[in-house]
């Protein structure tokens, strides 16, 4: 039996190159990459060749390979579903898919189908939530969110190849799309797009900070220049503000708050492709202010870190039950503002 775990890469795009990689490296002997898959052959042989692994362009002959234990599904959102229930079916000993975990509410349910039939263990690579900072202010909140009135999250990012580009030689990427704008088709596409791709890192932690969302009303959306958008809606009596915007030229600040009105939340992250420790959080109410972070563990290497210790069987693993809401509720903004920037466009 292998001493490390064997893993499978199904997809070796920036993700697995700047991001994975790189922290896999850093936990020492927890990981060994067994297995690239990749569309595209040369990137696949590449990956694989800077790590001695095997390297193919199926899944199946991923899935087939004995050495890999775990199976991590970087590929094109639309692509997850049916890899992590491939993954789970082939008897993997658990699957980290990246985030999000499936793009209808349909598929979420019949990951979590095949998960309690096989017993599979299933992670999310929404990293913030795994974040040791966040971890740290969730624990001592007490019962703030019951109290809160306000929430907002603000992502400013340089497109991803300025940090990419930094962590690692990048083989491939894909283009920012070409959107027409006097479409409002296209424009809905857009912001559902990025709710799901970037705001997704967030929502599981705003949700976690609402008792309910099946009364979600959106108050205002719209897509910003030159990517991004803002979006404010309305949920268990609380204003949830959305609020991001990638450019060349503004300097990076990605940052969550919840306000009550003795007590507020502030928590600062690193950009998804720093690895730069973990969020600093500071809880301020009654005169103090306590600040948890940073620690040099981010939320890539924590959520690494806790795959590790469930196929193992030293810690439960996420409650299937739980990522399939945070998927229901994703979708339930990004439908939700997307039909709401379509009437508008529509109007206009």
């Amino acid at each position: 039996m292998q001493s490390t775990l064997g893993i499978g890469f199904a997809g070796a795009g920036p993700v697995t190159q700047a991001i994975h990689l790189p922290t896999v490296a850093r936990l020492g002997g927890e990981f060994t990459v067994r297995h690239v898959t990749d569309v595209d052959p040369a990137v696949a042989a590449t990956v694989a060749g800077r790590l001695g692994a095997s390297h193919s362009t199926s899944i199946d002959v991923l899935l087939d390979d004995p050495h890999v234990d775990v199976v991590v599904v970087c590929s094109p959102h639309r692509f997850h579903a049916e890899q992590v229930i491939a993954a789970c079916r082939a008897g993997k000993r658990a699957v980290l898919c990246e985030k999000p975990l499936v793009m209808s509410v349909a598929e979420a349910d019949a990951i979590a189908a095949v998960s309690a039939e096989t017993g599979v263990p299933i992670l999310v690579g929404a990293m913030h939530t795994f974040d040791p900072g966040w971890r740290a202010a969730q624990a001592a909140w007490g019962d703030l969110p019951a109290r809160s009135h306000t929430i907002r999250s603000s992502i400013v990012l340089p497109p991803n190849a300025r940090f990419e580009d930094l962590a690692t030689e990048v083989l491939s990427r894909p283009a920012l799309p070409s959107v027409d704008r006097s479409d409002p088709e296209m424009v809905a596409g857009l912001l559902h797009a990025l709710v799901m791709g970037l705001t997704i890192h967030d929502l599981p932690l705003i949700r976690s900070l609402l008792p309910r969302y099946d009364d979600l009303r959106i108050v205002d959306a719209r897509v910003l220049e030159p990517y991004g958008y803002r979006i404010v809606f309305v949920a268990s009596g609380k204003v949830v503000e959305l609020h991001a915007v990638l450019s060349q030229t503004w300097e990076p600040d990605w940052v969550l708050e919840a306000y009550a009105d003795d007590q507020v939340l502030q928590v600062e992250f690193t950009p998804s492709y720093v690895h730069a420790g973990s969020a600093v959080s500071t809880l301020s109410g009654g005169g103090e202010a306590r600040v948890f972070g940073p620690t040099a563990c981010n939320g890539y290497e924590a959520e690494w870190r806790e795959l590790a210790a469930v196929v193992r069987g030293e810690t439960a693993p996420p409650k299937i039950e739980e990522l399939v809401d945070d998927v229901r509720f994703a979708l339930a903004v990004a439908d939700a503002a997307a039909d709401s920037v379509r009437k508008t466009e529509v109007a206009a």
